[in-house]
C-alpha cells in the first residue's frame, strides 16, 4: 500500500500523532513513561517509511511544501516562551549549574567524536547529526528538528542520533531518579550549600504559575497566522543574508548557507519577540507542541529503519558522553559546592527539556518544579546556537 495523495499523507501523519497522545492521556499505559509519544511517533513513521507507505510523488511534494515552512514557524513560537527576564528568577547560581551541564556535555560530544567517528556508520556524514543531537541535549527535540535545515544533516545519521537520544534519555532519567537516595552523600562530598534553594524555588514556581492562562480562539488564530507569516519572511531574509555573505571573499563563511542564516534570523527574532507582549500569549505552549509533532512526523516519514543498523555504536557514544558529563559535573560541584538536586535537574533540563526536568526536581521537593521548567526554557533559547557551534567545532575532524 502506498499513499499517493499529499493531503491524505498530512492527514495520516497528524492523526497518528493525535492518536498516540490520546492513548497516553486516556489509557495511562506505563510504556509512555519510559518512551514518550514523540519517540513512538518517530519510530512508527520510520516503520511506515521502510515499508514504502510514503513512497510517492504526491507525498514528496507535500513534504517539500510543508517541512521548512512549519519548521521555522515552530522555532518562532517555541522561542516566545524564552523571556530572559523570567529566567532571572533562577538566579546566577542555577543558571551557572545549567550552563555547566551544557559545557560538560559539549566536552563529551567533542572529545568522543574523533574516537567514534569511523564507527558511527556514516563516515563524514555524521558530524551534522551529532551537532543536531547536541542541540537537543541542550534544549530539546525542537532544537534537534531545527538543525535539520540549519545543517546538512543526513537522514540516516539523524535516525541513529534519535535512537541514541531515546535509549540514553530513558536510562538517564531512571538513573537520576535512583540517585535521589544518594543526594546526602553527594552533598557531603562536595560540601554543597542548599541554604537559598527554597527561596529560588518559590520565585520560579510563582513565575510559572503566573503564565497559566486559557487561550481563546482569537489567540490561536492570531498566533497561527503570525507564526506562518514570520516563517515566510524569515526564509526571505535568510536567503538575502546568504546572498550577502556569499559575496564576502575575504572570510570563509561557507557554513552559513541559506538554512543556517534563516535559522539564526528566526531564532534571534523569536527571542526579541519574547520580550514583547507576544511572549504572554496563552496559546504559545500548545501551538509549539502541535508544530513540534507535525515537524517530527514529517522528518520521520523520510527516515528508514535500515539506517539503524549502526545505532548500537551510537548508543555507546552516548554512554561515553554521559560518563564524561558525570565526572566533570562532580569536579565542578566540588569546586563550586553544587548540590545533587540542582545538578540532576539541570542535567535533565539539558537532555530532556522543560517537560522532563520537573520530574527529577519534584522527586526532591514538590516546590522545585518551577526550577526545572525555567531551566528547560533556558535550554530551548540557546539550543540552536549551541548546535551550530558544535557543528562548526566538529568539522575540524573532517
Amino acid at each position: 500500500m502506498v499513499i499517493t495523495n499529499g493531503f491524505t499523507y498530512i492527514a495520516f501523519l497528524m492523526f497518528l500523532a493525535g492518536g498516540l497522545l490520546a492513548l497516553e492521556k486516556y489509557t495511562k499505559w506505563k510504556v509512555f513513561n519510559v518512551i514518550p509519544p514523540l519517540v513512538w511517533l518517530y519510530v512508527l513513521n520510520m516503520v511506515f517509511c521502510t515499508l514504502g507507505l510514503y513512497n510517492s510523488d504526491g507525498v514528496s511534494a507535500a513534504y517539500s511544501a510543508l517541512k521548512n515552512n512549519l519548521l521555522y514557524a515552530m522555532i518562532f513560537v517555541m522561542l516566545l516562551r524564552c523571556d530572559f527576564r523570567k529566567l532571572a528568577k533562577l538566579g546566577g547560581r542555577m543558571i551557572a549549574i545549567f550552563l555547566g551541564c551544557s559545557l560538560t556535555l559539549a566536552i563529551g560530544f567533542f572529545v568522543g567524536y574523533p574516537l567514534f567517528m569511523n564507527m558511527l556508520g556514516g563516515g563524514q556524514k555524521t558530524w551534522a547529526a551529532v551537532a543536531a543531537l547536541y542541540a537537543s541535549w541542550v534544549g530539546g527535540s525542537a532544537n534537534m528538528a531545527a538543525m535539520m535545515d540549519a545543517l546538512p544533516v543526513d537522514s540516516g545519521a539523524y535516525s541513529c542520533a534519535l535512537a541514541l537520544d531515546t535509549v540514553c534519555y530513558s536510562v538517564w532519567i531512571a538513573l537520576l531518579l535512583l540517585a535521589v537516595r544518594y543526594a546526602k552523600k553527594w552533598n557531603n562530598a562536595v560540601k554543597a550549600d542548599t541554604s537559598k534553594l527554597d527561596a529560588v524555588a518559590a520565585a520560579a514556581n510563582a513565575e510559572v504559575e503566573k503564565e497559566k492562562k486559557k487561550a481563546t480562539s482569537g489567540d490561536w488564530i492570531f498566533l497561527i497566522g503570525l507564526s506562518l507569516l514570520v516563517s515566510a519572511l524569515s526564509q526571505m531574509v535568510g536567503g538575502a543574508m546568504y546572498d550577502g555573505l556569499s559575496s564576502v571573499e575575504a572570510i570563509d563563511l561557507s557554513m552559513f548557507d541559506a538554512g543556517t542564516c534563516t535559522t539564526l534570523f528566526v531564532t534571534i527574532f523569536g527571542l526579541i519577540c519574547a520580550l514583547s507582549p507576544l511572549g504572554k500569549l496563552p496559546a504559545v505552549e500548545e501551538l509549539s507542541s502541535i508544530y513540534l509533532y507535525a515537524v517530527v512526523s514529517l522528518l520521520a516519514s523520510t527516515a528508514s529503519l535500515t539506517d539503524l543498523i549502526s545505532a548500537p555504536m551510537w548508543v555507546v557514544y552516548g554512554v561515553f558522553i554521559l560518563i564524561i558529563h558525570v565526572v566533570l559535573m562532580f569536579v565542578l560541584s566540588k569546586l563550586f559546592h553544587w548540590d545533587l538536586c540542582m545538578v540532576s535537574t539541570a542535567s535533565l533540563a539539558n537532555i530532556g527539556g522543560s517537560a522532563s526536568a520537573p520530574i527529577v526536581a519534584t522527586a526532591y521537593d514538590a516546590s522545585f518544579a518551577g526550577i526545572g521548567v525555567l531551566m528547560g526554557v533556558l535550554g530551548a533559547a540557546i539550543g540552536n546556537f549551541c548546535g551550530l557551534g558544535m557543528g562548526a567545532l566538529l568539522q575540524v575532524f573532517l
